[in-house]
């Protein structure tokens, strides 16, 4: 049995291994604290699970659901759009409900993407921007991000990489390395993308995950991006309902027609209960988040605590779920993390994981208990002071 050349091309996913080396080490009677997936540890707010259990006691929602989505829940996501960054959305053509941000990411280059087209992957990021490439038929081009310019994109640096390419990826805040970005750093990036007839494709999932007093953006608020954009955005990360699988796409209605044929065509729709507690969701006012950023923003500061007085010279991260952290000199994002792994028994994810410029980095999650961070923390603080000495 011969599988398609396309799969060879694809590494197995960097999650699917950190679960792997958790289960290995479990079942070896250790005690692994994992750090790796970015998987809310909180409880989604009972007033959705509520909406959810309603709704699945109504018959009508056992059926297919529209290949569009609800009217209800397209119309909630524009009010969303609306309320929060000012932006007008046609819920008819600009709107396209997802399972889950992933599925349509994934998805995106199927649309757009012809054999051999290049597509620009900023990276470190996330590993689907590649993949979805790959599996399209497309070229990923690896566009590098530096520390030194916040982790965003050089765009004068691109060059003869954007000639022929047909997607730019980009994510703020960002997964992995926390950064955040500006209106006007988006409102370059959607000049690059109309010079260069680009689809600037812009992974929005931790917009409400922010601190110190930072708002994010939405892309669509710069002057043209409704011609050369779409958004993607999420509850899972908002709302702790990542195993839900809801979210969606929005702006260019060319770009959400093409995905939207794509999606005919393979899936049915997102479960109209888990639509209409969306609804409940957007419609909220999200009264659980001034606790969910606190909540975030102790741990975010617990972590960065520890290693600040292990001697690390960095900022602590303005979004997302995500401590994005250089390794000690001399030691490679791998080496670095089979330390943690075999001297404080903590599983963090390399930054290798996210492309060849997170060489020398690793990625913590914010999402996990307290008392469990703690004891992790404080195993991290032991094996730093050792590997020190």
């Amino acid at each position: 049995m011969r599988t398609a050349k396309r799969i060879a091309a694809i590494p197995p996913y960097l999650f699917a291994e950190i679960d792997r080396k958790v289960a290995e080490r479990k079942a070896a009677g250790i005690d692994v604290i994992s750090f790796g997936v970015g998987d809310p540890d909180l409880p989604t707010p009972g007033f959705i699970v509520e909406e959810l259990a309603k709704a699945a006691h109504d018959p009508s929602t056992h059926r297919y659901p529209s290949y569009y989505g609800l009217p209800a829940f397209r119309r909630a996501i524009a009010d969303f759009y609306r309320r929060r960054f000012g932006v007008e959305l046609d819920p008819d053509t600009q709107v396209l409900p997802l399972l889950g941000s992933k599925e349509g990411i994934a998805h995106l280059p199927w649309a757009f993407v012809d054999p051999g087209d290049r597509v620009l992957v900023t990276e470190p990021g996330y590993p689907v921007y590649e993949v979805g490439a790959i599996l399209a038929g497309g070229q990923p081009v690896h566009i590098p991000l530096r520390a030194e310019e916040g982790w965003f994109p050089a765009f004068e640096r691109v060059g003869a990489a954007a000639d022929g390419a047909k997607l730019l990826w980009l994510c703020y805040p960002s997964n992995p390395t926390g950064a955040v970005a500006t209106l006007d750093q988006l409102q370059e990036a959607v000049r690059f993308a109309a010079e260069g007839d680009l689809l600037l494709a812009y992974d929005n999932a931790y917009s409400e995950i922010t601190y110190d007093g930072f708002v994010a953006p939405s892309v669509l608020q710069a002057p043209g991006a409704m011609e050369v954009a779409v958004e993607f955005g999420s509850l899972s990360k908002i709302f702790n309902m990542t195993g839900w699988r809801i979210g969606w796409v929005v702006g260019s209605p060319v770009a959400i027609e093409a995905l939207g044929r794509v999606k005919t065509n393979i899936d049915s729709g997102v479960f109209n209960a888990v639509q209409r507690a969306g609804v409940a969701a957007l419609e909220s006012g999200m009264p659980h988040l001034p606790e969910l950023l606190a909540t975030y923003r102790r741990r975010r500061d617990r972590i960065m605590e520890v290693f600040w007085e292990a001697g690390w010279k960095v900022d602590a991260p303005k979004g997302a779920l995500y401590v994005w952290l250089p390794t000690p000199p001399g030691e490679s994002s791998v080496q670095f993390t089979a330390r943690l792994l075999d001297q404080a028994g903590v599983v963090v994810a390399p930054g290798t994981g996210y492309g060849p410029s997170g060489e020398g980095y690793i990625r913590l999650s914010l999402t996990i208990g307290d008392e469990r961070l703690e004891e992790g923390c404080e195993r991290v603080r032991k094996a730093l002071v050792g590997g020190r000495a």
